[in-house]
Order: C-alpha cells, then sequence, then structure tokens
C-alpha cells in the first residue's frame, strides 16, 4: 500500500510545507488519538521537539489535535527521541511522539510516533493513522466536557539524565576522562553534558548553543570536523558527536580519528560476548554495514544479520529474533537491555565503560577491524522509477559481476530525501570507486 504521510521514520518534510504543516499536526494528532483510543479512562501522549524553530508551530497543533479528541497531554520540552521513548513508558502514556528531522537541517521537520511500550509503530497502524488522517473527523471529536488538558513535565530531562547514568556498570565512575561533547545545537544539548560531568568527566562542550536555526550545522555526527579538531585542541581522550535528536552517536578517538556505528557495534558486542551479556550470538545491523565488520563477527563466533536501511527494521528483527545489540554504520546504536530505540548517548556510556574497564585508550578499544575500502554516492533524482532503466540494470549487473564474491553493491532510495544512494564495498578500492562511479553516471543521465 502507498504510504502518503509516514516514510521510513516517521512523517518528514520542510517545514511549514505539506505535510509538515499546522493543519497536518493537528489532523496527526486527532488521528493518533482515535486509533489508540480504547477504554474508559483518559489517554495520555507525551510531545517531546528537538531545538528547531518550527517545532513552535507543530508543537501547539498536535496538542490541540490531542487535546479535541480527549487526550491529555505532557509536554517534555527539547529531550533526545530515546528520552520519549523512554518516558512514555515511565509516565504510563497510550502514545509517545517526538517532533525531529533528526539530521536533517533546521529547515526540516518532522513527526514520529511511539507506541505505549516505546516501540516505533507498525506500517499497519501508521496506514490506519493514514486513512483517519484523509477522512472526516468531525463526529468522532470529544464532548466539551471531556476535552484533554496540557501541562508541562518540568524534570523530563532530569529523568533521562538518571535513567542514562544507570546504564553503567554499579559504581562505575568516569573520572580521569576528558571528554568532548558535540550535541549538534539538538535536543541533547543540556541532557549529555550534564549526564558525563555528573559521572565525573570532564566535560568540553560544544554544539551546545541553538538558537533554532543552527541545529545540525556544521556540527553532530553527520559533519563531525568541529569535533575532530577540538579533541585534538585540547588533547581529550575521546569525542562523542550526537546529531541533532539524539538517536544516533559517532566517535572520536585520542588520536582525532572518526569511530563509526560499525566499530562501535563491534566493541559492544565484543565486550559483552565475553561478559556473557549477549542474548543471541550475533549482531543485526543493515545492509550498508561494512563486510569488514561481518568477517570480524565470524572470527569471534558470532553472525551478522542484515536488514533493510532504518533502524526500525533494525529493531523489528532484534525483537523478533531476540538480539540485544544492533544497530547502524551511521551511528544509531540499539542496546535493547536499555532503549526501545537508537540511543546515542547510552552507547557512548557503553563504549566508555569498555574503556574504564580495559584500561586501554579509545583507538585501541575501537578498532577492532580493518573496514574494507567503501564507496558511497548520491543521485538526486525524482524519477521514481529509475532503477527499473535497463541500462541502469545493465551497469548494476557489470558492477556485481567485476566484483564477484570480494565486494557487494547496494542501491536504494533514500526514506527521508529525494535521492537514490549508490555504494559499493571491495578488497580493491580502486575497483571500487570505478563500479560506483559508473552507476552514478547512467543513473544521473537518466534522471536528467
Amino acid at each position: 500500500m502507498t504510504r502518503k504521510y509516514f516514510g521510513t521514520d516517521g512523517i518528514r518534510g520542510r517545514a511549514n510545507k505539506y505535510p509538515i504543516t499546522a493543519d497536518v499536526a493537528l489532523k496527526v494528532g486527532m488521528a493518533s488519538g482515535l486509533a489508540f483510543r480504547g477504554g474508559d479512562y483518559r489517554h495520555r501522549v507525551v510531545i517531546g521537539k528537538d531545538t528547531r524553530l518550527s517545532g513552535y508551530m507543530i508543537e501547539p497543533a498536535l496538542q490541540a489535535g490531542f487535546a479535541a479528541v480527549g487526550w491529555d497531554v505532557f509536554l517534555l520540552g527539547p529531550v533526545p527521541t530515546p528520552a520519549v521513548a523512554m518516558l512514555t513508558r515511565s509516565l504510563r502514556a497510550d502514545l509517545g511522539v517526538m517532533i525531529s528531522a533528526s539530521h536533517n537541517p533546521f529547515s526540516d521537520n518532522g513527526i514520529k510516533l511511539f507506541g505505549r511500550d516505546g516501540f516505533k509503530l507498525t506500517d499497519d497502524v501508521e496506514h490506519a493513522i493514514e486513512r483517519l488522517i484523509d477522512s472526516d473527523m468531525s463526529e468522532q471529536l470529544a464532548r466539551p466536557n471531556h476535552l484533554g488538558r496540557a501541562k508541562r513535565i518540568e524534570d523530563a530531562r532530569a529523568r533521562y539524565v538518571e535513567f542514562a547514568k544507570r546504564t553503567l556498570p554499579r559504581n562505575m565512575r568516569l573520572e580521569g576522562l576528558r571528554v568532548v561533547i558535540d550535541c549538534a545545537h539538538g535536543a541533547a544539548y543540556k541532557v549529555a553534558p550534564e549526564a558525563l560531568w555528573e559521572l565525573g568527566a570532564e566535560v568540553i562542550r560544544i554544539g551546545d548553543e541553538p538558537n533554532g536555526f543552527n541545529i545540525n550545522e556544521d556540527c553532530g555526527s553527520t559533519q563531525p570536523d568541529a569535533l575532530v579538531q577540538k579533541v585534538h585542541e585540547v588533547r581529550a581522550d575521546i569525542g562523542i558527536a550526537l546529531d541533532g535528536d539524539a538517536d544516533r552517536v559517532l566517535i572520536v578517538d585520542e588520536k582525532s580519528r572518526i569511530i563509526d556505528g560499525d566499530q562501535l557495534m563491534a566493541t559492544v558486542a565484543h565486550s559483552w560476548k565475553e561478559e556473557d551479556r549477549l542474548s543471541t550470538d550475533g549482531v543485526v545491523a543493515t545492509i550498508m554495514s561494512n563486510l569488514g565488520f561481518e568477517r570480524f563477527l565470524e572470527g569471534i563466533g558470532l553472525s551478522l544479520a542484515r536488514t533493510p536501511v532504518g533502524d526500525r527494521y533494525v529493531v523489528d528483527h532484534m525483537r523478533r529474533h531476540g538480539y540485544n545489540v544492533g544497530g547502524e554504520q551511521s551511528g544509531h546504536i540499539i542496546l535493547s537491555d536499555y532503549s526501545t530505540t537508537g540511543d546515542g548517548l547510552v552507547a557512548a556510556l557503553q563504549v566508555l565503560a569498555v574503556v574504564k574497564k580495559s584500561n586501554r585508550p579509545i583507538s585501541e578499544v575501537c578498532n577492532l577491524f580493518e573496514p574494507l575500502p567503501q564507496v558511497l554516492k548520491n543521485v538526486r533524482t525524482k524519477a521514481s522509477d529509475a532503477l527499473e532503466k535497463d541500462q541502469v540494470i545493465k551497469a548494476i549487473a557489470s558492477g556485481e559481476e567485476t566484483l564477484g564474491e570480494t565486494g557487494r553493491i547496494v542501491i536504494r532510495k533514500s526514506g527521508t530525501e529525494p535521492v537514490i544512494r549508490v555504494m559499493a564495498e571491495g578488497d580493491d578500492p580502486v575497483i571500487v570507486e570505478r563500479i560506483v562511479d559508473d552507476i552514478v553516471d547512467v543513473l544521473e543521465h537518466v534522471a536528467a
């Protein structure tokens, strides 16, 4: 079934342009409330947001929509996406909503929904909400005496900080570690530095002065150059880069080298295997994770299960098959012993726990395998059938034949942007680069 509003990670688009408008947000609140209404009690929803200017438009619209169908609304203010998922369960809410476009620029925004269990909604539920959005809901609105109320949860950030701190082993402290934290001028600009400082680390903050426009701008996990420079400048032990809603993380080691999500998953999986904490003998990642990561896991007796791109697909596979470590190369790390979604701060704390226990530097702890050369390029196109063109199919087949069993090619449409992502990896970087360039050239010709 064609999805009209929801993509791979909620509803997302340019702020104040369909579908990220106040009237659609109002209908999303109403439709979501109606879809989850059941039982004779006061339903409640928690709503968090990041630091984008457009959050001031979307938050009250959602609030009005939920109140119109009789739901009580708990407003969290700027908090990370994983905090919304956690507080949905903690406050016994029926739904959780995060207003964010994650790593996108300030001009975009989005709406992510979580069920009462803290997990993102299934496709079927999102389809049901879409049908309601496009229907006449006027006859299902609450009577005047049953309208919902709204209140702010003043200690939302403090609750999340305490939750994150408790994911470290008992009595473990971070004294002696100099940490640079880049909050991307986003949702974690207060909670992440506070948690690290309260655990004893020496904390140097960057990207912690949001103004509504600078979220993810030349900072954060998608643009870590500023973090790399700061780690070198202050001779830090580690740099931690979050994205706008803090559900993903990248690390910079003491040598100012970037460590991606594959290496972070390898670090946690290896440590947890030694401690007999893995619930299964494997890790879940996406088709984009490096082949070197897969080979490393095989070498220590673990398997790698691959899913389509999107943390929701990783989480779904983890839940159905009992894994407790999973994530994406981009830095979405899901540790289901603690969280129901990607949590950048908690993932970073687990890496720091390995550092403290091993008494080794980050460069050694998180350098467990040599990644295969991997090239990823984007082709901007709105042609929905670009990948079905004969010349594109032939170019892909030719590349696969050249690589054989020594590498992989992954071609996919982005779920959040009008681009096609072309990725290839293999033992020979020259061949990999040429294969990607050949496919990109053909796609650009088709898209012209």
